[in-house]
């Protein structure tokens, strides 16, 4: 009876876990990001351990990671009001292509021996320009696949994706390094564009949801104000973004730490260096699939989950052991997903579906966009006083965002109250929407 007890609770979890994937739109796009993911991880890695073999400098990695981003600050507000103003799929097909031509431009230069610095640092430019389109607009793109009722779920879901990818990527590029050459990781990724690029092409345009909202019009600049106006005067928003602002400058320069702490604390090699983001990667994956099948967040459990990350990442900057580091990339790789994913999924069912594109590229931006900073005072100060000394400031700032945003939210309770329950009430009306909808079909 017990055994019977746990398989009749193990469906319904599974089916609640996975439940965006029976959206056709949605599953789709699901299977053609976790290829392209995972070529995405693979260039990741590759291209940093390029970097640190042509160069051998912390600084240069630095540099290559501030340029890959930078695009990201100057320009993804104007993505998110493109996010708001044009058909979301022909722009995410365009930059996917554009992404395909970057690495298979990358592998050529390396497979004719041909590579040097600047091309990585053009490159990287290139990248960071196209993504600065891409971020804002891919963030808006999930609630028009599932509704809102799927948000969190579709959300936790692609960060699971994500994660895989993590996990898979690294691990396949250290070994695909060692065997079989740098340039065949590029190449791969290059070819993991093209199942992305199909699942946009076969999706069927009829069955978006939300297409029946304003479209953002008028004056670019002004359309941009209205998304920074409306963030800040919005408590429940604006918590968040304090909180993406510390977090996402100081605490997420993985493509930077993990390299990092391979090369000139751990010194290992690239199959170790690998294995160190597959760690993270498995406890993202895990904490993922746990908030997919939980399918609702609450401003305390990121609190805790940002102690926690806290927590964690001074726990890498004192390690000195390849095992110890191992496992509490494990640990953060959970806090940080819990982090990110209670904010994506928070914002897109707070903000109203106008503003949505321009709410999420100030998301993309203090959360990607931010890393060109972080990222070249990781690199810098790492050459400068040390990696695992770099690592502890970089912590305790951290904390001190934290602490920031705890204090914000308990001098606006009220107004947090006020957004709560105008959440539940959205909510109730679009599942209230969708029944009547699903009602009507019947």
């Amino acid at each position: 009876m017990p055994s019977a007890t746990r398989s009749s609770r193990f469906g319904p979890l599974m089916t609640r876990q996975f439940s965006s994937l029976g959206v056709y739109n949605y599953r789709l796009y699901f299977f053609g990001q976790t290829i392209s993911q995972v070529g995405t991880w693979m260039q990741t890695t590759a291209q940093a351990w390029l970097v640190l073999q042509i160069s051998g400098s912390a600084t240069a990695l630095g540099v290559v990671t501030a340029l890959q981003f930078l695009p990201i600050t100057l320009f993804t507000l104007f993505g998110g009001v493109v996010a708001d103003r044009l058909p979301k799929r022909e722009i995410l097909i365009l930059t996917q292509t554009l992404a395909l031509i970057q690495a298979a431009i990358l592998g050529v230069l390396v497979a004719t021996g041909t590579v040097q610095l600047w091309h990585i640092y053009a490159l990287a430019l290139w990248l960071g320009t196209v993504n600065a389109l891409d971020g804002p607009v891919r963030q808006a793109f999930v609630v028009e696949l599932v509704g809102r009722e799927q948000l969190v779920n579709a959300v936790a879901l692609n960060s699971s994706t994500f994660n895989a990818a993590r996990i898979v990527g690294p691990a396949v590029a250290g070994v695909t390094i060692a065997i079989v050459g740098m340039s065949t990781a590029f190449f791969l990724n290059a070819g993991s564009y093209v199942a992305v690029i199909a699942a946009y092409f076969m999706m069927q345009t009829q069955d978006f949801q939300a297409q029946g909202r304003k479209k953002a019009t008028g004056n670019v600049l002004h359309q941009l104000g209205e998304g920074i106006s409306y963030s800040w005067r919005t408590p429940a928003v604006l918590f968040f973004f304090i909180l993406l602002f510390f977090i996402g400058t100081f605490g997420y320069n993985f493509s930077v730490v993990i390299p990092l702490v391979a090369e000139f604390v751990l010194h290992v090699g690239s199959a170790k260096f690998g294995l160190l983001t597959s760690c993270m990667g498995a406890g993202s994956l895990v904490a993922a699939l746990a908030l997919a099948a939980k399918g609702e967040t609450t401003p305390r459990f990121l609190l805790v989950s940002t102690a926690v990350f806290v927590a964690v990442f001074a726990g890498v900057a004192a390690s000195h052991s390849f095992l110890l580091t191992s496992l509490l990339l494990i640990a953060l790789g959970g806090a940080g997903v819990a982090f990110s994913t209670t904010i994506n999924t928070s914002l897109q069912i707070i903000v109203p579906d106008e503003l949505r594109g321009r709410v999420m590229s100030i998301f993309f931006l203090l959360f990607a966009g931010s890393t060109p900073i972080g990222g070249y005072i990781t690199g810098k100060l790492g050459s400068v006083i040390g990696v695992p000394e770099t690592l502890a400031i970089e912590a305790a700032i951290c904390g001190v965002g934290l602490a920031v945003a705890a204090g914000y939210q308990a001098t606006h309770r009220a107004e947090f109250r006020e957004a709560a329950t105008a959440r539940r009430l959205r909510e109730a009306a679009s599942v209230a929407a969708s029944a009547t909808g699903g009602a009507s079909g019947a």
